[in-house]
């Protein structure tokens, strides 16, 4: 099985998901006026218009902070270390280009994911790629296979892996057994599910901010405690991404293309661009403007955070420690805390635990709304069909904290890629949507008006919506 799966890797992150990754984000980039590069600096009066309640669904802040959530986990550390450790330091670089490009996939994907929401029983938003492969293309059936596809990633194989990360770095620092932190992992994923979307939003508005400070304001302390090391780290990142300091000393180190491949996946598995898992918490936001690219520029901001900042924090601690080993299938974690312990001492390892734990308590909880809310597509949004998922959820996470296993990340690797195939391909077929969203918002802001959305401006659009997601929004 783990050579199956290394080959079936090898083919789709050798070549297929590299240049589908890097076409799409290069496409929405150019087919949105380069909205990430414009708007960068508009972050912060995004920020806070995102705060802004409305009725029908979660405000925007909190739409972000729940897809940040499930972005911020074991990737933002074992990840890294697995990627540094597979690709170099090199693999940083890639990372970042993934975050850059993808923050325009994520524009794209989210957009539309509010765009083609709609409102459930309880007159929630609801939406994500499968509505909009149901209504914008007109194929339920390709919103069907990707709604499977997700519920196997999201209910089952991510949170194995968040589980093991907890897992070993509890091992590692406090000696504490397994079954121990799978059993508390669990505990705490069950009472929280059952607050629901509106719930575990709010919990995360706060979890979220405060979890991903403590883990930046360490690195930076850290970095500031090793200054002198910081251009040697930076150098390496750059001249490693293409092959620059091998080709000078004329080692056999990482080749560009192991850099390339070990950032892209990595960064993918962390940042989550373009692979449809975002848009499922884009879509239940009453996004402030009422406007589709309002939300697509707040999850940009998702992007940007979770890779070039949290991510990158994990690397300043990797990178200054040293050059680490090739790690085994689940030795990431235990790369990161021996990283911390040898720059500031036995509380390092602690630390880590505690970080990675509120990562993968986070992680794993919107995982499963993801698969709950996919779960309402298929027509299975039964108390019978939601207990069998929390069931599974539950038995993942044990799984993952009990066994050691190597295959976890490749399974993790080949399901990502197919979700990902799946819905890059959607957001590719509906780019001119895409563009028209984005001109739409930017020629109201260039007007200096609040973007409004106004759907009667688009019949052919207008009949694909579902009714009441836009035209009964207040408007200022």
């Amino acid at each position: 099985m783990p050579d199956f799966l290394f080959f079936i890797n090898e083919i789709l992150w050798g070549s297929i998901m590299i240049y589908l990754l890097l076409g799409a984000g290069m496409w929405f980039t150019l087919r949105s006026g380069f909205i990430q590069f414009r708007y960068i600096r508009k972050f912060g009066r995004s920020l806070k218009n995102s705060l802004t309640p409305q009725p029908g669904g979660l405000t925007s802040f909190q739409a972000l902070c729940t897809s940040l959530a499930a972005r911020v986990g074991s990737g933002n550390l074992a990840g890294v270390a697995l990627a540094i450790s597979a690709g170099g330091p090199g693999a940083v670089f890639w990372m970042w280009v993934t975050a850059i490009i993808g923050m325009a996939t994520s524009f794209a994907e989210c957009s539309l994911a509010q765009l083609y929401k709609e409102k459930d029983k309880n007159g929630q938003f609801r939406g994500g790629p499968a509505w909009y492969m149901a209504r914008g293309l007109g194929m339920r059936w390709m919103g069907v296979l990707f709604s499977l596809f997700l519920l196997i990633a999201y209910g089952l194989i991510f949170n194995t892996v968040q589980a093991n990360s907890v897992a070993h770095a509890m091992r590692y620092a406090f000696a504490c057994p397994e079954w121990i932190t799978g059993a508390v992992l669990a505990l705490l994923t069950l009472l929280t599910i059952y607050a629901g979307l509106k719930g575990v939003a709010r919990l995360m508005q706060w979890l979220v901010p405060v979890m991903a400070l403590l883990w930046v304001a360490a690195s930076l302390f850290v970095t500031a405690l090793h200054i002198d090391r910081l251009p040697d780290v930076i150098a390496a990142i750059f001249n490693s991404a293409f092959g620059w300091r091998e080709a000078a000393s004329g080692a056999l180190g990482y080749t560009v293309s192991q850099a390339l491949t070990a950032g892209f996946q990595r960064g993918m598995f962390s940042n989550e661009a373009g692979m449809g898992s975002t848009p499922n918490a884009a879509a239940a936001a009453a996004s402030w403007p009422p406007h589709p690219a309002a939300q697509g520029i707040v999850q940009m901001i998702g992007v940007f955070t979770d890779t070039i900042i949290i991510c990158s924090a994990s690397a300043m601690f990797i990178l200054l420690s040293g050059p680490l080993p090739h790690p085994s299938g689940t030795a990431g974690i235990q790369l990161v805390q021996q990283a911390l312990v040898n720059l500031v001492g036995g509380w390092g390892a602690g630390f880590v635990s505690l970080i990675v734990g509120l990562f993968a308590f986070s992680s794993i909880t919107v995982n499963y709304l993801y698969a709950e809310n996919n779960l309402i597509f298929l027509k299975l949004d039964s108390r019978p069909s939601r207990n069998v998922l929390r069931v599974g959820v539950i038995a993942m996470i044990m799984t993952g904290a009990l066994l050691s296993m190597p295959v976890v990340w490749q399974l993790a690797d080949v399901i990502m890629a197919l979700m990902a195939i799946t819905n890059l391909t959607a957001i590719l077929l509906l780019s001119p949507v895409v563009t028209l969203i984005a001109q739409d918002y930017l020629r109201q802001r260039k007007l200096g008006l609040k973007p409004v959305f106004d759907p009667t401006r688009y019949p052919e659009i207008e009949a694909q919506i579902a009714p009441g997601s836009w035209d009964d929004l207040p408007r200022q």
